[in-house]
């Protein structure tokens, strides 16, 4: 099964679940866990997007991931750079010399 991460964003097909006839791109909130399901089905939340990826609608979808394909992979989060305070003699610390 592939590895589904917030921020992800799918091509929802048939191929996912008959509902799907006509594709869909959606972007992953999160994959509902706490959700009883069948096998090899799941349950998304996150938003339908329009053609030039904007949020239209808030959805929770039923679908088997075996059929998804993810179109843009979610960004790994930058790394927080420390940074002196920009005073002379200061290296932000709130230690006095």
């Amino acid at each position: 099964m592939i590895e589904l991460k917030a921020g992800d964003v799918l091509h929802v097909t048939a191929a996912c679940s008959v509902q799907f006839t006509k594709p869909m791109m959606f972007r992953l909130i999160k994959v509902r866990h706490d959700l009883v399901t069948y096998d090899h089905w799941i349950w998304l939340a996150g938003y339908q997007l329009d053609a030039k990826g904007e949020a239209m609608a808030r959805r929770e979808i039923f679908v088997q991931p075996a059929g998804l394909i993810v179109q843009r992979r979610t960004a790994p989060a930058p790394a927080i750079a420390k940074h002196d305070s920009g005073q002379p003699g200061r290296s932000g610390s709130n230690v006095r010399a």
